[in-house]
C-alpha cells in the first residue's frame, strides 16, 4: 500500500515538472517573489529523485536501485531541456539547468543514502 502511495506521488511530481517545464510562463510564477531558476531546478529534481527513490527502494541491492533511479531522472532532465529548446517559443535549452538538475539529484541521492544507510546497507 505504501509503495503505491509513493508511486502516485512520484508520478504527480514528474507530471508537474513536465508540464511546468513545457508551458508558457510570460509573467514568471506570479507569486510576487523572485526565485532563481536554478534553485527551482535543483529543488524540483531533488524532490523528484527522492520520490522515485522511495518508490523503488528494495530490501536488497540499494545501490543498484539508486544508480538506476538517479540515471533515469538525469536523462529525463536532459530530455526535458531538449524539448524546451525544440517545442517552446519563450524557453530555451540551457546547459546550466542540466547542472542545476544534477545538483538536486546529487543532494537527494546523498540524503537518501545517509538516511537509509543504517537500515539497508548492513
Amino acid at each position: 500500500m505504501v509503495r503505491n502511495y509513493f508511486f502516485y506521488v512520484s508520478l504527480l511530481i514528474t507530471t508537474a515538472i513536465t508540464v511546468g517545464s513545457l508551458i508558457s510562463l510570460k509573467n514568471g510564477l506570479g507569486i510576487g517573489v523572485q526565485v532563481s531558476d536554478k534553485i527551482l531546478h535543483a529543488s524540483g529534481y531533488c524532490l523528484l529523485t527522492i520520490s522515485w527513490l522511495l518508490t523503488f527502494r528494495p530490501k536488497t541491492f540499494l545501490w543498484k536501485s539508486i544508480i538506476l533511479v538517479t540515471s533515469t531522472v538525469f536523462i529525463y532532465g536532459i530530455i526535458i531541456e531538449i524539448l524546451q529548446g525544440v517545442f517552446t517559443y519563450n524557453r530555451q535549452a540551457d546547459i546550466y539547468d542540466v547542472f542545476a538538475n544534477l545538483s538536486g539529484i546529487t543532494i537527494a541521492t546523498l540524503f537518501f543514502a545517509f538516511v537509509f544507510k543504517k537500515n539497508d546497507m548492513k
